[in-house]
Order: structure tokens, then C-alpha cells, then sequence
């Protein structure tokens, strides 16, 4: 494993247009780095990869290990490991945590790279989401998920944020900016977060200079036209604002 190469698996757009099929299996997600998220087949809750365990968080929340032979249609893997690391003081919202993550990066004149990054500590509410399968291609994602999302509000708890940063020019590829999923310490909440305040915790943040691809062999995959991905759709299921 190149320790600082990123798998992505497909492409943010044809998730967006509905090509919900298996590319990789999980236990291939995991032979690729010991951090990550993604979804699974017919989106079929969040994928939250830590300490090179897949995980999935189910539409209520709640969190099961992923068998190494379950689907995935859309994820990232990478290596967090000799990172740089940092104390968070207490922040607010997401956003504050964001821009934080994004100072680091800045600091390194580094904004035009792909970092991944995980953020141990006690947050004070995690608002997240995730959904259940639905079997169907051409239905947008953003259509999926009005149909089978569930936010719900954990608060009071120690978990990890998992983070991953691209930058603009690779937009569409998957989201620009930063992307995270929750999981608790415990390992039994978690989801895709959009909105989350924390008293404090320590970050570990990681430089990534190769992205491999893995685009879909299936020939369905050739009849998405990808650049028709509306990008205020893509902002809006990102942030669970669907």
C-alpha cells in the first residue's frame, strides 16, 4: 500500500446521476488505507472506515461492522498514519472545525492537494445522517435519499470525525472541500455529518500526493453523461440539506 496514494472508487457524479452499483468490495477498501467513507451498494447507509475497519452506519444511526464481500459504488481510502498532528480547542460548528482544517493546510501551501484527516475527541452534539437501500438506476442520488434519509442528533459523546479534503479543480470527481463521517468510540453511532460543535480533541491531518481511481467496468456505466451532474444538487445532498 503507497502511503500516500488515495483509492477513489468511481466518481462523485455518476453517484449523483444514480450508478449505485458495486464497484469494489469493502475488504478492498481496507487493503487500501486505514481510513475513509463512501457508501455502500444502493446506498445503503454511510461508509466510516477507522484503524483500517469498515464500518456501516444504518439509517437510524446505529453502527454494524461491514462484511468484506458487501458492494461498494462510491468511496476513498488512504493511509492518516505519520500525519501531522494538532490540539482543537472547542469549536462551535462545523464550519469553525472546517476552517481550522483548512488553515492547517494553508499553512503547508498545500490548498491544491488532497489531504485526509481524523479528529479524536468530545463533541458536544454530531448531527448526521444516513439512509436505506433502494434498488433502482437513473434515480438521483438527491431523489435516493429524500426518499430514505434520517438525520438524527447524538450529544454528549467521544467519537472521530474522518475527514477528507479535495481541492477545487477536482470537483465533480468528488466533492471540493471537506467531507467527514462520524463514528463513535464505542463504534456503535455514526453517519454523514453536517453539522457537529465539540469542547476539544486532537487532530491528525495527512498530505496525500497519488489518487487512483477505480472507475466502473460495467458498460452501464458508460451511458451517464457525468458533466450533466448539477453541482447545487451535489452541494446540497453534501450537506444534508435534501
Amino acid at each position: 500500500m503507497n502511503s500516500n496514494k488515495i483509492l477513489q472508487v468511481s466518481t462523485l457524479q455518476a453517484l449523483a446521476l444514480g450508478y449505485t452499483k458495486p464497484v469494489v468490495t469493502a475488504k478492498e477498501m481496507i487493503e487500501n488505507g486505514d481510513i475513509g467513507l463512501g457508501t455502500f451498494e444502493n446506498v445503503d447507509g454511510e461508509m466510516i472506515i477507522l484503524d483500517g475497519v469498515c464500518y456501516q452506519a444504518k439509517q437510524d444511526g446505529s453502527i454494524v461492522s461491514s462484511p468484506d464481500s458487501t458492494g461498494v459504488p462510491f468511496a476513498v481510502a488512504a493511509s492518516v498514519e505519520n500525519g501531522k498532528k494538532f490540539k482543537m480547542e472547542k469549536m462551535e460548528n462545523i464550519e469553525a472545525v472546517k476552517t481550522r482544517l483548512t488553515l492547517s493546510i494553508d499553512e503547508d501551501f498545500a490548498l491544491n492537494s488532497i489531504h485526509v484527516a481524523r479528529i479524536d475527541g468530545w463533541f458536544e452534539s454530531v448531527h448526521a445522517r444516513a439512509g436505506a437501500p433502494y434498488q433502482s438506476q437513473h434515480v438521483s442520488l438527491k431523489d435516493i435519499l429524500s426518499k430514505t434519509q434520517k438525520d438524527f442528533c447524538f450529544e454528549g459523546l467521544y467519537g472521530t470525525l474522518v475527514c477528507v479534503y479535495f481541492p477545487d479543480y477536482m470537483d465533480g470527481i468528488n466533492a471540493s472541500g471537506w467531507h467527514m463521517h462520524f463514528l463513535s468510540k464505542d463504534k456503535k453511532l455514526g453517519g454523514h455529518v453536517f453539522e457537529a460543535s465539540m469542547s476539544s480533541g486532537e487532530c491528525q491531518i495527512k498530505r496525500l500526493d497519488s489518487i487512483e481511481i477505480k472507475l466502473p467496468s460495467d458498460p452501464a456505466f458508460d451511458v451517464y453523461a457525468l458533466k450533466e451532474a448539477s453541482k447545487d444538487e451535489i452541494k446540497e445532498v453534501e450537506q444534508g440539506n435534501n
